[in-house]
């Protein structure tokens, strides 16, 4: 496996680039949900939540306009099923 593979591409901007900043943020809301069910009225930690789910839901969109749905629940075609349609995730970044 190559380089641009591995990390989408050099310039960090590829497929495989944006679903690791995704996990990112999803890891990050992860355990502030996990702080917030301990502490439910900390204000830093709701803003922290806020921000981050807003920044989470730009870059999921982000991906699904350049790359396709990443989840069953993102098909936007009401009149055709598309995450079935092009390359599977894996497939692009080894094309």
């Amino acid at each position: 496996m190559n380089n641009n593979m591995m990390n989408g591409n050099q310039n960090g901007n590829g497929a495989g680039s944006l679903l690791r900043r995704i996990q990112a943020e999803d890891f990050a809301l992860y355990e502030a949900v996990l702080y917030l069910d301990a502490y439910p009225t900390n204000k830093k930690a709701l803003a922290f939540y806020q921000e981050h789910r807003k920044i989470l839901d730009a870059l999921k969109e982000e991906y699904r306009q350049k790359y396709g749905p990443l989840t069953i629940y993102d098909n936007v075609d009401p009149n055709e099923w598309d995450w079935v349609k092009g390359p599977w995730p894996w497939e692009r970044e080894a094309n």
